[in-house]
């Protein structure tokens, strides 16, 4: 890393340290700023430039105006970072050896540079970054391709954004409701035979790699009962394994946490009081006990969305599946950096509206942090 790309990432992790210390009035000024550029990225490609700028700059001033501090504050830290995380992607393409444009037979330099000159990528990762910002604010695209010959980044991801969704989304689904399921049971009879199973199948999880579970059920379920097909997409059978092999090790986490609060809200006076009103343990546990102890997992649900978005990379090259993980792979393997810049990118962005969306459920299961937003 050269002095120049240091320099910009300390500058900008000083700048992201400085949010949670702006005064009111700036605070909103840069909030309203951030939620009309990402407005404008977003609504770029549906809307056309001029009037998603319109549509952005209204919405942007309406969030300055109206959001609590607390959200502004968010949105004033979560953008920056997006665009910290992305030119830190671009840093480290730059150092890794190889070039996009080698193959087996070496091009003159006037080749590479006209080549260069086409796909817009320059010489530096800080020049690359302000061309790829560019694309991105002004022409509303994630660039050409470079391995892949006439495509778009965007008609590479958009048909994958679909299937890494529905197995990243049906993985979260399987390791709460798995992982809650394992953790009541073990928090309701601490030091029980049902703690103790609990706990050692969760234990096993958290030590077991994706890629060892993945190859375990591939050989059990597919090759070895027939059940279940190992590679490919093409039905919801095809969702079973992948998303079993992502789910199981953020499902022990769950699990952990779940007792961990479970064993702490039961023994809070409001237990005890609706125990006094003669109300049956099920409902107890269900009415009174389980908010309460939803409340870590909920905390937990930020790290295990990114958990589980990352694990799909090498699950979905494991089992062939035709989601962004591979492209992903592909792009770093290649070169190719638009690709893996388009993929980080969305990547980085899902995992930002997700921890938002964890903040706002926070405050929803727990009254004294409403105050907050």
């Amino acid at each position: 890393m050269g002095w120049l790309e240091a320099l910009a990432v300390a500058t900008a992790v000083l700048a992201l340290a400085g949010t949670a210390w702006l005064p009111s009035r700036a605070l909103r000024s840069v909030g309203g700023a951030w939620a009309a550029l990402g407005l404008l990225v977003g609504l770029r490609p549906l809307l056309g430039f001029a009037p998603a700028c319109v549509v952005a700059l209204g919405l942007g001033a309406a969030a300055g105006w109206r959001l609590p501090e607390a959200l502004l504050r968010r949105i004033a830290f979560a953008l920056p970072s997006l665009l910290l995380l992305t030119y830190v992607t671009a840093v480290l393409m730059y150092m890794a050896p190889g070039s996009p444009f080698a193959n087996e037979r070496a091009a003159p330099p006037e080749v590479e540079e006209a080549l260069r000159e086409r796909y817009g990528v320059p010489d530096s990762a800080t020049a690359f970054f302000a061309v790829y910002l560019e694309r991105l604010v002004v022409d509303g695209t994630l660039g050409p391709s470079i391995k892949v010959q006439g495509r778009s980044v965007e008609e590479l991801l958009l048909p994958a954004l679909p299937v890494s969704l529905s197995l990243g989304v049906l993985a979260l689904v399987l390791s709460v409701v798995l992982g809650v399921a394992l953790g009541v049971r073990a928090g309701l009879r601490p030091g029980s035979g049902a703690d103790l199973s609990s706990m050692g199948l969760a234990l096993i999880g958290v030590s077991l790699p994706n890629f060892v579970v993945g190859a375990v059920l591939m050989l059990v379920f597919g090759i070895g009962l027939g059940w279940l097909p190992v590679a490919g997409w093409g039905g919801y059978r095809h969702l079973i394994l992948p998303a079993i092999t992502l789910a199981l090790p953020t499902a022990a986490y769950v699990a952990r946490l779940t007792r961990s609060g479970t064993i702490d809200v039961m023994r809070q006076d409001f237990i005890r009081t609706a125990r006094a009103k003669g109300l049956p343990e099920r409902m107890v546990v269900a009415k009174h006990a389980l908010r309460g102890a939803l409340l870590p997992v909920v905390s937990f649900l930020g790290p295990a969305a990114a958990a589980i978005m990352t694990g799909s990379f090498v699950v979905e090259t494991l089992f062939g599946v035709p989601g962004m993980g591979q492209w992903f792979v592909k792009g770093a393997i290649n070169r190719d950096y638009s690709v893996v810049m388009g993929t980080a990118l969305i990547y980085f962005a899902m995992i930002t509206a997700f921890n938002l969306a964890v903040d706002l459920m926070l405050a929803w299961l727990d009254p004294r942090l409403r105050d907050e937003l």
